[in-house]
């Protein structure tokens, strides 16, 4: 049984997670992240996540175990009244930390809130959803019904979907936060809380604040692609004379005057400011014009090498990085040097550098802990949240309540 709770900030509180893919259980990986005992409930054999992508030669799950890490694990047969019943039990269990329970396998009344509430009414539910009126929608279908994919990439009638599954976790920290937020209401007043949140609202919130609902309903018109330039600002890729690339971001006018003087185009920007009458200290305008700047920077790029331009760079103000692959982050120090990153012996997967939490808490990093395999811990959670007796833990395997 996984012991990593209890030395973050929320140690105490006890959450009881039915869920699979990645918002549910990222919200479950963070609370357990920070301290929480975070229980993960599946099926006998594990859920629809259990074997994903990617796998080791042996086909077991790094994508699970790396949203699973340091939670416990029970396993039990959802079809069976008494694991419903057993289920319902660790999710209200007594005490000022527990009467947590968080899902996206919503549609099952027997965990649903009014049934939860029923066995303690102080308890807190929170049931992630694809779409706001409860039918199904993932992270890809969500963003292809937003608008996302219509501007990312360099237009031209081409829909391009990202390949980070961003509202996925944006929903899980979402979730996440409101449920702290519910605890803080329920340790002052009493009260319990019935959350639900739809993968679809947190991707239309998000959209909104970023402006690119509000400047249709304001502007009349939608953003158009603009292939990798930042909307708005002075931010473009260059490509290097040996082939290497940069990002380049040069967000005040500090950041584009160094821009120009590194690249020595200093007559030539004047004189394209001049012929197009306008001013370059103001940074729509450089993003207005920044096809006929990308021009006359690029010349500089192209006539020097990677580590030319990166020793470069490093003296001026200006903002970038050079793009690099996972194989490239690997085989650098960028792991090793981070105290953010510790060795974690995983079980079924092996020895590798593991993120723990990435706030530093009192100037130290919340380490990671391994993921259990599923059901692994069923004996044991019963016994410590429920006080079952050995006895009575081995007749709920033998009657395959639990696995």
């Amino acid at each position: 049984m996984n012991t990593g709770e209890g030395a973050g900030p929320l140690a105490g509180l006890r959450i009881v997670e039915v869920s699979s893919f990645v918002a549910s259980p990222l919200c479950g990986l963070t609370l357990s992240q920070l301290g929480a005992q975070v229980i993960r409930v599946d099926p006998i054999g594990g859920a629809s996540d259990y074997r994903r992508w990617p796998v080791t030669a042996d086909g077991e799950s790094i994508y699970w175990t790396g949203l699973n890490r340091g939670k416990h694990s029970i396993a039990c047969d959802f079809r069976n009244p008494d694991a419903q019943k057993l289920i319902q039990q660790l999710a209200t269990a007594p005490g000022p930390g527990g009467g947590i329970f968080v899902t996206n396998a919503g549609g099952r009344d027997w965990m649903g809130h009014e049934a939860l509430a029923a066995l303690r009414d102080d308890v807190i539910t929170l049931e992630i959803l694809g779409k706001r009126d409860g039918t199904a929608g993932v992270d890809y279908t969500v963003n292809a019904a937003l608008g996302f994919p219509q501007v990312t990439g360099p237009g031209g009638g081409q829909v391009v979907n990202h390949v980070l599954p961003a509202w996925d976790i944006a929903c899980g920290l979402h979730a996440s936060t409101a449920l702290l937020a519910a605890v803080r209401r329920r340790d002052h007043t009493g009260v319990g809380s019935q959350i639900t949140l739809p993968l679809e609202d947190v991707a239309l919130a998000t959209a909104g604040a970023l402006g690119y609902l509000t400047e249709v309903m304001i502007n009349g018109r939608q953003r158009q692609a603009t292939g990798n330039a930042i909307y708005g600002t002075y931010g473009i890729d260059f490509e290097t004379a040996d082939h290497a690339r940069f990002m380049i971001v040069a967000l005040t006018n500090r950041h584009f005057r160094d821009l120009v003087g590194l690249t020595e185009t200093g007559a030539a920007v004047d004189a394209l400011e001049a012929a197009l009458d306008t001013d370059f200290r103001i940074e729509g305008e450089r993003y207005e014009y920044r096809d006929a700047l990308t021009a006359l920077f690029a010349r500089w790029f192209r006539r020097h090498t990677a580590a030319h331009v990166y020793d470069a760079l490093r003296k001026t103000s200006v903002l970038f990085e050079q793009y690099r692959s996972f194989t490239d982050v690997v085989e650098s120090d960028a792991l090793e040097s981070n105290p953010l990153f510790s060795t974690l012996d995983q079980p079924r997967i092996g020895r590798y550098l593991a993120a723990g939490h990435p706030a530093r808490f009192d100037r130290s990093h919340l380490s990671a802990t391994p993921a259990s395999a599923v059901g692994e811990d069923s004996g044991s959670v019963v016994a410590e949240v429920l006080g079952l007796s050995a006895d009575e833990i081995a007749g709920l395997f033998e009657r395959g309540v639990i696995g």
